[in-house]
């Protein structure tokens, strides 16, 4: 293990690594996370490991059960319902703040993001589209600045992580989650913040469409 990541508290260096193993579906969802081997494989002892798997349970990537153990969270229909439903009146409401709040500056670099957005899409770079738009919607979350609502989000964006990619790569879904963005940017350079709010709940709502 990295020496210059001993710095920070051993649970926390550990549950960051479960947590890239988690996105990578190197532990797949549903898998069994085996406390003794796990601890064994990063040579440490059981006990930051055991925190580790409670602050990935607490962000909900890991679930708990009785008398069986830690698995990795599996997302179901309903849970992806519940999570857009949160989802939507969150960043809904960051939208309509960010119009509102937004310096020139913070407007300009919207843009600039969108405009690499759109790069990336006309390269079918999905890797590098997933990315600029996590940014993206992060930095309309720094605009928003509550930074209560802005950890719920964060929080159930992770759980997302667990599979949403992959909506991506589905015909066509690409193209249209850039003008769904594409909507939510002119709203916001025009602060219109009612227009702003729906254009990001309608692009949640096509989320939810495309991962179902």
């Amino acid at each position: 293990m990295n020496t210059k990541l001993l710095n920070r508290p051993l649970s926390e260096v550990v549950a960051e690594r479960l947590r890239t193993q988690i996105f990578a579906h190197e532990l797949a969802p549903g898998s069994w996370l085996d406390e003794q081997s796990l601890a064994i494989e990063f040579g440490i002892s059981r006990t930051p490991m055991r925190e580790a798997i409670k602050v990935l349970a607490s962000e909900g990537l890991v679930t708990t059960k009785m008398n069986r153990g830690a698995y990795v969270t599996e997302v179901d229909r309903h849970d992806l319902e519940q999570i857009f439903t949160i989802l939507s009146l969150l960043e809904g409401q960051a939208a309509k703040e960010t119009a509102v709040k937004a310096t020139e500056m913070q407007l300009t670099q919207l843009d600039n993001l969108h405009h690499r957005l759109e790069k990336a899409a006309a390269d079918r770079d999905l890797e590098q589209f997933f990315e600029i738009n996590v940014k993206f919607h992060d930095l309309i979350q720094e605009i928003a600045g509550n930074q209560w609502m802005n950890g719920v989000i964060v929080d159930l964006r992770k759980v997302l992580k667990l599979q949403r990619r992959d909506s991506l790569s589905r015909s066509g879904r690409m193209q249209s989650s850039l003008l769904e963005h594409r909507e939510i940017l002119q709203a916001i350079l025009k602060r219109d913040c009612v227009g702003a709010e729906a254009a990001m709940r309608k692009h949640l709502a096509r989320g939810l469409e495309a991962v179902q």
